[in-house]
């Protein structure tokens, strides 16, 4: 697998969401590392975003993604990672709700968005807030690796190739033999997504890996530095000693996450959510019971 094969998916995607959508699909983007760097063929996903035109429809949503059901399923272990955030000018500038591009997917358009398809359809997107990004970013934590948000929150969804999290998300922070079975792909996420959140919280800006890693690094009181960067060099090249890794993870892993969860606690409370904080807190209660 390389990086040519994974812009052949996205390309036989996008014409598949031309023939699906004709005319109303105003543009098509990539998103994530194949439009602003460091894709990994072993653990990227490959990120498509679709600009539709308003109004949108009450049948958009099915046909999004059964097209995106269909390219998943065409037998490519590559394919199978394919994310589709798709809305129209009107969500995109946030005057109507519908569609599926989370703050932080917007301003990864805006920033990095590389142009397949149709006309450029950036000009005059708001910015995110810092603040907007830190709660979609902690309410995505919650329901991805925490296990949920409880009985109040919204119901999870699935975001792109990131399945909904439960007690085995714990398990997998607790347990590093757990998590090395599941995968150099499932490891390096685990430990890099709270490293990319706390850049993103921190800077206002895309989390990501090398820019989020580097930042993290920089800050001499910061736990777990030598699986952070032990994490971004498996993206590449897999770990050769397991026994090793495993034992990198079991010290490390915790301390990471709880910097994480004690760093968000405190912004969640400044911004004056105490429910999510209240989450983060009982998510810390979780880990170290």
């Amino acid at each position: 697998m390389t990086q040519s094969d994974a812009e052949s998916i996205l390309a036989q995607a996008a014409d598949a969401y031309r023939v699906a959508l004709g005319p109303r699909l105003e543009a098509v983007y990539a998103l994530g590392s194949l439009a602003h760097g460091g894709f990994s063929p072993l653990v990227s996903d490959i990120d498509l975003a679709l600009v539709v035109s308003d109004p949108l429809g009450p049948d958009d949503g099915e046909t999004i993604q059964a097209v995106a059901d269909a390219e998943r399923s065409k037998g490519s272990e590559l394919g199978e990672r394919l994310s589709v955030f798709w809305g129209s000018p009107c969500t995109l500038r946030g005057e109507r709700d519908g569609g599926r591009f989370p703050a932080l997917d917007r301003l990864d358009l805006i920033e990095h968005g590389r142009l397949l398809s149709g006309t450029e359809a950036r000009v005059g997107l708001p910015r995110p807030s810092t603040s907007e990004l830190l709660i979609t970013g902690a309410e995505f934590a919650l329901d991805f690796l925490a296990g949920g948000r409880g009985p109040t929150g919204p119901p999870t969804e699935r975001l792109g190739s990131i399945r909904p999290a439960g007690e085995d998300t714990i398990e997998e922070i607790r347990r590093p033999e757990v998590l090395l079975a599941r995968g150099v792909r499932r490891v390096t996420k685990l430990v890099l997504f709270p490293v990319r959140f706390l850049f993103t919280a921190a800077t206002g800006r895309v989390g990501t890996n090398d820019a989020a890693v580097a930042h993290y690094l920089q800050r001499g009181d910061a736990p777990a530095r030598a699986l952070v960067g032990a994490a971004l060099a498996w993206r590449a090249i897999p770990p050769t000693d397991d026994q090793a890794a495993a034992g990198l993870l079991r010290e490390q892993m915790l301390p990471l996450y709880l910097h994480y969860i004690e760093d968000h606690i405190t912004r969640l409370q400044g911004l004056g959510q105490s429910g999510l904080a209240g989450e983060f807190a009982r998510w810390r209660e979780r880990l170290v019971r």
